[in-house]
């Protein structure tokens, strides 16, 4: 009767967190098109003042040389320039999409930045939505599976020496 009610306990802090992610891959993807947008200001004023001195991105880069604050600059823009390259496809693929298809494409829902600010301001919700009672029911059944798996693995070897004895 306890284990059960172990499980059943396991199931519903499932179902509470899955439920959780509609509303919190929203808030990732508005974090992710903020963070896209100020990334493409920078870009942009890197490009333009490239242009201005009648450069392409890679030329100017090239150019960034000798001193130590500029190599240092320099690696700085190139990791901006890969970011910006990054988020700016991750927003391509979740852009417009719901929460099952988000959930699908989780993979672009990783850059570490944008996932801490996207969870210092979310704040968990009772599911009201098909979707969030979708997931919910979704965790409730991994919750209570995996709960149950390791309940039944650490009743396993007691059993197998009380056979054994």
């Amino acid at each position: 009767m306890i284990l059960r009610a172990i499980t059943l306990v396991a199931g519903l802090a499932g179902a509470f967190g899955a439920a959780q992610f509609p509303a919190y891959s929203q808030q990732y993807l508005q974090r992710l098109g903020g963070a896209v947008d100020a990334l493409s200001e920078v870009v942009a004023d890197f490009d333009a003042s490239a242009a201005a001195e009648g450069l392409s991105r890679a030329e100017a880069l090239a150019q960034m040389r000798g001193t130590n604050f500029v190599d240092r600059r320099r690696a700085d823009m190139i990791r901006t320039f890969d970011r910006h390259a990054r988020l700016s496809a991750d927003l391509a693929v979740l852009q417009g999409q719901g929460p099952f298809m988000r959930a699908y494409h989780a993979a672009h829902l990783t850059d570490a930045e944008v996932a801490q600010r996207a969870w210092q301001a979310f704040q968990p919700s009772i599911p009201v939505t098909i979707a969030s009672g979708a997931f919910a029911g979704v965790g409730f059944g991994i919750g209570s599976l995996l709960c149950a798996l390791l309940l039944a693995a650490l009743r396993w070897p007691l059993r197998r020496r009380s056979l054994v004895a």
